[in-house]
Protein backbone atom coordinates (compact mmCIF):
# COMPACT_ATOMS: atom_id res chain seq x y z
CA UNK A 1 0.00 0.00 0.00
CA UNK A 2 3.03 2.67 0.88
CA UNK A 3 4.25 1.92 -2.60
CA UNK A 4 0.77 2.59 -4.36
CA UNK A 5 0.47 5.69 -2.80
CA UNK A 6 4.12 6.90 -2.96
CA UNK A 7 3.91 5.61 -6.98
CA UNK A 8 0.84 8.13 -6.64
CA UNK A 9 2.17 11.25 -5.18
CA UNK A 10 4.58 10.82 -7.82
CA UNK A 11 2.29 10.29 -10.65
CA UNK A 12 0.22 14.09 -9.28
CA UNK A 13 3.53 15.51 -9.30
CA UNK A 14 4.38 14.47 -13.06
CA UNK A 15 0.71 15.68 -14.01
CA UNK A 16 1.68 19.28 -12.47
CA UNK A 17 4.58 19.70 -13.48
CA UNK A 18 3.63 18.62 -17.25
CA UNK A 19 0.63 20.80 -16.89
CA UNK A 20 -1.99 18.21 -17.05
CA UNK A 21 -3.74 19.23 -14.06
CA UNK A 22 -3.78 22.58 -14.99
CA UNK A 23 -5.35 22.34 -18.75
CA UNK A 24 -8.20 19.70 -17.02
CA UNK A 25 -8.99 22.05 -14.31
CA UNK A 26 -8.73 25.04 -16.57
CA UNK A 27 -10.71 23.76 -19.72
CA UNK A 28 -13.40 22.51 -17.60
CA UNK A 29 -14.24 25.86 -15.78
CA UNK A 30 -14.70 27.36 -18.98
CA UNK A 31 -17.09 24.69 -19.73
CA UNK A 32 -18.54 25.20 -16.40
CA UNK A 33 -19.14 29.19 -17.52
CA UNK A 34 -19.98 28.18 -20.71
CA UNK A 35 -23.10 26.24 -20.49
CA UNK A 36 -24.93 28.76 -18.84
CA UNK A 37 -23.63 31.64 -20.56
CA UNK A 38 -24.25 30.35 -23.94
CA UNK A 39 -27.54 28.93 -22.92
CA UNK A 40 -28.27 32.55 -21.70
CA UNK A 41 -27.22 34.16 -24.94
CA UNK A 42 -28.73 31.85 -26.97
CA UNK A 43 -32.00 33.99 -28.55
CA UNK A 44 -30.04 36.82 -28.95
CA UNK A 45 -27.27 35.27 -30.99
CA UNK A 46 -29.87 34.08 -32.60
CA UNK A 47 -31.92 37.02 -33.42
CA UNK A 48 -28.67 38.81 -34.22
CA UNK A 49 -27.61 36.36 -36.48
CA UNK A 50 -31.24 36.27 -38.91
CA UNK A 51 -31.94 37.97 -41.95
CA UNK A 52 -33.21 41.83 -41.37
CA UNK A 53 -37.29 41.91 -41.48
CA UNK A 54 -37.60 38.23 -40.53
CA UNK A 55 -39.25 37.31 -36.69
CA UNK A 56 -38.33 34.79 -34.80
CA UNK A 57 -40.01 33.46 -31.74
CA UNK A 58 -37.64 32.25 -29.71
CA UNK A 59 -38.78 30.78 -25.88
CA UNK A 60 -36.97 32.44 -23.35
CA UNK A 61 -34.18 30.18 -21.81
CA UNK A 62 -34.41 28.17 -18.77
CA UNK A 63 -32.18 25.88 -16.68
CA UNK A 64 -32.73 23.08 -18.50
CA UNK A 65 -31.64 24.58 -21.69
CA UNK A 66 -28.38 25.64 -19.56
CA UNK A 67 -27.83 21.66 -18.56
CA UNK A 68 -28.31 20.66 -22.30
CA UNK A 69 -25.44 23.05 -23.35
CA UNK A 70 -23.47 21.78 -20.37
CA UNK A 71 -23.58 18.07 -21.20
CA UNK A 72 -23.62 19.00 -24.66
CA UNK A 73 -19.64 20.72 -24.03
CA UNK A 74 -18.73 18.03 -20.99
CA UNK A 75 -20.31 14.95 -23.31
CA UNK A 76 -18.40 15.82 -26.49
CA UNK A 77 -15.67 17.98 -26.42
CA UNK A 78 -14.48 17.59 -22.61
CA UNK A 79 -14.44 13.93 -23.01
CA UNK A 80 -11.79 14.52 -26.38
CA UNK A 81 -9.93 16.81 -24.11
CA UNK A 82 -9.63 14.16 -21.90
CA UNK A 83 -8.81 11.22 -23.90
CA UNK A 84 -6.16 13.43 -24.82
CA UNK A 85 -4.79 14.72 -22.31
CA UNK A 86 -4.10 10.87 -20.95
CA UNK A 87 -3.54 9.54 -23.81
CA UNK A 88 0.22 9.19 -23.09
CA UNK A 89 -0.71 8.50 -19.66
CA UNK A 90 1.15 4.89 -20.01
CA UNK A 91 2.25 5.24 -23.52
CA UNK A 92 5.00 7.45 -23.03
CA UNK A 93 6.09 5.70 -20.15
CA UNK A 94 6.77 2.97 -22.02
CA UNK A 95 8.00 4.14 -25.36
CA UNK A 96 10.56 6.20 -23.53
CA UNK A 97 11.51 3.45 -21.06
CA UNK A 98 11.04 5.52 -17.99
CA UNK A 99 9.54 2.76 -15.91
CA UNK A 100 12.40 0.04 -16.46
CA UNK A 101 14.67 1.19 -13.23
CA UNK A 102 11.30 1.19 -10.89
CA UNK A 103 10.45 -2.19 -12.18
CA UNK A 104 14.04 -3.96 -11.78
CA UNK A 105 13.90 -2.69 -7.90
CA UNK A 106 10.96 -4.43 -7.18
CA UNK A 107 7.44 -2.64 -8.29
CA UNK A 108 4.85 -4.25 -9.37
CA UNK A 109 3.61 -3.67 -12.12
CA UNK A 110 -0.01 -3.94 -10.91
CA UNK A 111 0.79 -1.36 -8.92
CA UNK A 112 2.00 1.15 -12.17
CA UNK A 113 -1.66 0.11 -13.91
CA UNK A 114 -3.65 1.10 -10.53
CA UNK A 115 -1.52 3.96 -9.37
CA UNK A 116 -1.92 5.85 -12.99
CA UNK A 117 -5.73 4.70 -13.59
CA UNK A 118 -6.43 6.34 -9.59
CA UNK A 119 -4.23 9.36 -10.61
CA UNK A 120 -6.44 9.81 -13.90
CA UNK A 121 -9.27 9.36 -11.87
CA UNK A 122 -8.51 11.79 -9.60
CA UNK A 123 -8.08 14.49 -12.23
CA UNK A 124 -11.11 13.82 -14.01
CA UNK A 125 -13.28 13.87 -10.82
CA UNK A 126 -11.92 17.45 -9.29
CA UNK A 127 -11.81 18.70 -13.35
CA UNK A 128 -16.08 17.23 -13.55
CA UNK A 129 -16.60 18.89 -10.09
CA UNK A 130 -15.41 22.37 -10.61
CA UNK A 131 -17.59 22.37 -14.32
CA UNK A 132 -20.39 20.99 -12.41
CA UNK A 133 -20.50 23.64 -9.13
CA UNK A 134 -19.58 26.64 -11.33
CA UNK A 135 -22.44 25.41 -13.94
CA UNK A 136 -24.98 25.12 -10.93
CA UNK A 137 -23.95 28.43 -9.77
CA UNK A 138 -24.40 30.20 -12.82
CA UNK A 139 -27.76 28.61 -14.09
CA UNK A 140 -29.22 29.21 -9.98
CA UNK A 141 -28.32 32.82 -10.91
CA UNK A 142 -29.83 33.34 -14.10
CA UNK A 143 -33.28 30.89 -13.71
CA UNK A 144 -35.09 28.64 -11.38
CA UNK A 145 -34.10 24.95 -11.07
CA UNK A 146 -37.32 23.44 -12.44
CA UNK A 147 -38.16 20.52 -13.87
CA UNK A 148 -35.52 18.54 -13.03
CA UNK A 149 -35.12 14.85 -11.80
CA UNK A 150 -32.58 12.27 -11.14
CA UNK A 151 -30.16 14.82 -10.77
CA UNK A 152 -27.42 12.78 -8.90
CA UNK A 153 -27.58 9.47 -11.37
CA UNK A 154 -27.80 11.72 -14.20
CA UNK A 155 -24.19 13.39 -13.34
CA UNK A 156 -23.04 10.42 -12.16
CA UNK A 157 -23.65 8.53 -15.50
CA UNK A 158 -21.53 10.77 -17.46
CA UNK A 159 -18.77 10.67 -14.94
CA UNK A 160 -18.69 6.85 -15.12
CA UNK A 161 -18.33 6.80 -18.54
CA UNK A 162 -15.61 9.35 -18.92
CA UNK A 163 -13.75 6.46 -16.20
CA UNK A 164 -14.43 3.95 -18.86
CA UNK A 165 -12.42 6.02 -21.81
CA UNK A 166 -9.63 6.75 -19.06
CA UNK A 167 -9.17 2.57 -18.64
CA UNK A 168 -9.64 2.08 -22.54
CA UNK A 169 -6.94 4.92 -23.14
CA UNK A 170 -4.11 2.94 -20.21
CA UNK A 171 -5.23 -0.23 -22.33
CA UNK A 172 -4.71 1.40 -25.62
CA UNK A 173 -1.50 2.33 -24.09
CA UNK A 174 -0.01 -0.60 -22.71
CA UNK A 175 -1.12 -2.31 -26.40
CA UNK A 176 0.45 -0.32 -28.84
CA UNK A 177 3.02 1.70 -26.50
CA UNK A 178 2.26 4.84 -27.90
CA UNK A 179 -0.35 7.56 -28.19
CA UNK A 180 -1.51 7.17 -31.51
CA UNK A 181 -2.68 3.66 -30.88
CA UNK A 182 -4.07 4.59 -27.11
CA UNK A 183 -6.48 7.45 -28.72
CA UNK A 184 -7.51 5.01 -32.15
CA UNK A 185 -8.50 2.34 -29.83
CA UNK A 186 -10.33 4.70 -26.97
CA UNK A 187 -11.71 5.99 -30.93
CA UNK A 188 -12.98 2.65 -32.23
CA UNK A 189 -14.69 1.36 -29.06
CA UNK A 190 -16.79 5.01 -29.15
CA UNK A 191 -17.77 4.61 -32.93
CA UNK A 192 -18.53 0.79 -31.92
CA UNK A 193 -20.63 1.85 -28.94
CA UNK A 194 -22.00 4.65 -31.44
CA UNK A 195 -22.80 1.96 -34.29
CA UNK A 196 -24.38 -0.44 -31.77
CA UNK A 197 -26.72 1.94 -30.37
CA UNK A 198 -28.66 2.20 -33.94
CA UNK A 199 -30.50 -1.29 -32.45
CA UNK A 200 -33.26 -0.11 -30.27
CA UNK A 201 -33.02 -3.11 -28.20
CA UNK A 202 -29.48 -2.76 -27.38
CA UNK A 203 -29.48 0.80 -26.37
CA UNK A 204 -29.80 0.45 -22.55
CA UNK A 205 -27.00 -1.55 -22.30
CA UNK A 206 -24.76 0.68 -24.18
CA UNK A 207 -22.39 2.48 -22.23
CA UNK A 208 -22.44 5.36 -24.83
CA UNK A 209 -26.12 6.45 -23.35
CA UNK A 210 -24.41 7.40 -20.05
CA UNK A 211 -22.96 10.42 -22.16
CA UNK A 212 -25.65 10.68 -24.49
CA UNK A 213 -29.25 10.61 -22.71
CA UNK A 214 -28.67 12.47 -19.67
CA UNK A 215 -31.09 14.99 -20.36
CA UNK A 216 -33.80 12.12 -21.27
CA UNK A 217 -32.73 11.35 -17.80
CA UNK A 218 -33.02 14.47 -16.54
CA UNK A 219 -36.01 15.58 -17.34
CA UNK A 220 -37.84 12.38 -16.70
CA UNK A 221 -37.97 11.06 -19.93
CA UNK A 222 -36.36 7.95 -19.31
CA UNK A 223 -36.29 6.47 -15.81
CA UNK A 224 -33.45 5.00 -13.39
CA UNK A 225 -34.49 1.44 -14.81
CA UNK A 226 -33.66 2.42 -18.20
CA UNK A 227 -29.82 3.73 -17.32
CA UNK A 228 -29.09 1.08 -14.38
CA UNK A 229 -27.81 -1.51 -17.41
CA UNK A 230 -25.76 0.76 -19.33
CA UNK A 231 -24.10 1.63 -15.96
CA UNK A 232 -23.52 -1.85 -14.43
CA UNK A 233 -22.36 -2.44 -18.43
CA UNK A 234 -20.05 0.07 -17.95
CA UNK A 235 -18.50 -0.40 -14.39
CA UNK A 236 -18.16 -4.51 -15.90
CA UNK A 237 -15.66 -2.81 -18.59
CA UNK A 238 -13.99 -0.99 -16.11
CA UNK A 239 -13.09 -3.79 -14.38
CA UNK A 240 -11.99 -5.83 -17.08
CA UNK A 241 -9.98 -3.39 -19.38
CA UNK A 242 -8.10 -2.57 -15.87
CA UNK A 243 -7.55 -6.36 -15.81
CA UNK A 244 -6.64 -6.44 -19.26
CA UNK A 245 -4.16 -3.89 -19.02
CA UNK A 246 -2.70 -5.67 -15.82
CA UNK A 247 -2.46 -8.70 -17.26
CA UNK A 248 -0.92 -7.43 -20.94
CA UNK A 249 1.32 -5.56 -19.05
CA UNK A 250 2.81 -8.14 -16.68
CA UNK A 251 3.61 -10.60 -20.00
CA UNK A 252 5.03 -7.49 -22.10
CA UNK A 253 8.39 -6.83 -21.79
CA UNK A 254 9.56 -3.18 -21.29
Amino acid sequence: MRVYISFIKKELTENIRTYKLFIMLVVFLLFGIMGPVVAKLMPDIIKAASPTGMTINIKSPTAIDSWTQFFKNVGQMGLLVLVIVFSGIMANELSKDTLINLLTKGLKRSTVVFSKLTVAVIIWTLSYIICLIVSYFYTAYFWKMNGMHNVFLTFFSLWLYGILLISLVILGGILFKNIYGSILLTGAAVVLMMLLDIVPKLQKFNPVTLASDNMALLTAQKSVEDFMPAIIICTALIIIFTALSVMVFNKKQV
